[in-house]
């Protein structure tokens, strides 16, 4: 009898037993599934890549001969460093994308700073402007595709970058054109004038 008594205890236990394992499945099944549906948070986005250019490139352009050979140069090395930057793109390196980008806008942005401060009135001056203004305009189609094969947090700086360029063609587009545009409408104003000089009235004496 006590045998038989015992194994009805058993028996009645082993089913207690395997709820508990039962429910304890459930509960971390339910809890894996329910992380796996939890919606990612939104990605930080990426700092903005840092504008600098560098010693030995800085070297470059001071041993440059004249203001034309320091420009050129200075446009193809922005151009070598947006190649790289599209290298790392398309291999998804996008930090080492960001640091070719830096390096991109500050020779960008150290030209605007050396052609500013020569003068604009010179056509060889205007011609340096015109021909930043022509590699640039050849640079922001690159900077566009690029952006739309960056991951968000990373394409908002392509995108700044891009505005960025943008108002660089316009300075150098309004220093090529602004001198000229000016001048002709001062001459125009002066012409008119000499030609309709204001009539003083006469005074007369009595």
């Amino acid at each position: 009898m006590p045998s038989s008594r015992h194994n009805l205890i058993g028996s009645a236990a082993l089913p207690v037993s395997t709820l508990v394992i039962s429910i304890a499945c459930a509960f971390v099944c339910g809890s894996a599934a329910a992380q796996w549906v939890k919606p990612h948070s939104p990605q930080m986005p990426a700092p903005p890549p840092m504008k600098f250019v560098s010693r030995d490139e800085r070297e470059q352009l001071n041993a440059a001969g004249d203001p034309k050979a320091h420009t050129r140069l200075a446009i193809e090395l922005a151009g070598e460093h947006l190649t790289r930057a599209e290298q790392f793109t398309s291999q998804k390196e996008y930090d080492a994308a960001a640091e070719e980008m830096g390096r991109y806008l500050g020779l960008v942005d150290d030209t605007l700073s050396f052609l500013s401060t020569m003068n604009s009135d010179k056509a060889k001056t205007r011609d340096l402007y015109r021909h930043l203004d022509i590699a640039l305009r050849g640079h922001l189609p690159r900077l566009t595709l690029m952006r739309r094969t960056t991951p968000v947090e990373y394409a908002i700086n392509i995108k700044a970058a891009e505005d960025y360029v943008r108002n660089a063609r316009s300075d150098a587009l309004d220093s090529f054109y602004g001198h000229t545009v000016i001048k002709d409408d001062a001459d125009k104003k002066s012409d008119k004038a000499t030609k309709n000089p204001t009539s003083t009235p006469e005074t007369k004496h009595p």
